[in-house]
């Protein structure tokens, strides 16, 4: 004869594996089966033709033409400093406005290290910092084929103190005229 405490193993087993898992987590969190399937996710209602207001691609009319390029947006890397200066301007503009237009908008930013505004004419525009040719003043940006330039200062006078500090010394030990040697 078996005994009743088997018995009562047998229904709990039963019962247990007549529930499925996820009624089992669902009881877990105090929601019976019966409020899970009630509870439904709202959902927004969607556009389906996104493109609707808009003209298709293949065709063209005539009164509507494509806009034209006005500004460029340039980035140029200044030697020495962190981070490219963005600057706006327009198609005609040339390399000289960039670079003026650059050591404007450097010495708004108050950017390091400190470098002379106001001479122009002592900075040079490469394409790379890699690159050892200097882009024409009078060349326009458009025809340059780049966006991002790099920036480096011509020889400032306290650069050319410490140059002429440095031929002193040199021309002392012999160095200078051995490294003209070499070049």
């Amino acid at each position: 004869m078996s005994s009743p405490v088997k018995n009562n193993r047998r229904v709990h087993d039963d019962k247990a594996k007549k529930l499925k898992s996820s009624d089992k987590a669902s009881s877990f969190h105090g929601r019976t089966p019966e409020t899970v399937a009630v509870a439904k996710l709202h959902r927004p209602r969607t556009v389906p033709d996104l493109l609707s207001g808009r003209r298709l691609a293949g065709v063209t009319s005539p009164e509507v033409k494509p806009a034209k390029l006005t500004k460029l947006l340039l980035n140029v890397t200044v030697q020495r400093s962190l981070g490219p200066v963005m600057v706006i301007l327009s198609l005609e503009s040339t390399v000289g406005d960039l670079i003026a237009a650059v050591l404007r908008q450097y010495a708004k930013e108050g950017r390091r290290p400190i470098i002379d505004t106001n001479n122009c004419a002592a900075f040079d525009l490469h394409y790379s910092q890699f690159s050892l040719e200097s882009l024409d003043r009078e060349e326009k940006l458009i025809n340059l084929g780049s966006r991002n330039f790099f920036m480096c200062g011509g020889i400032t006078t306290a650069t050319a103190t410490c140059w002429k500090e440095a031929e002193k010394g040199a021309a002392k030990n012999g160095w200078l005229k051995f490294m003209d040697f070499l070049f």
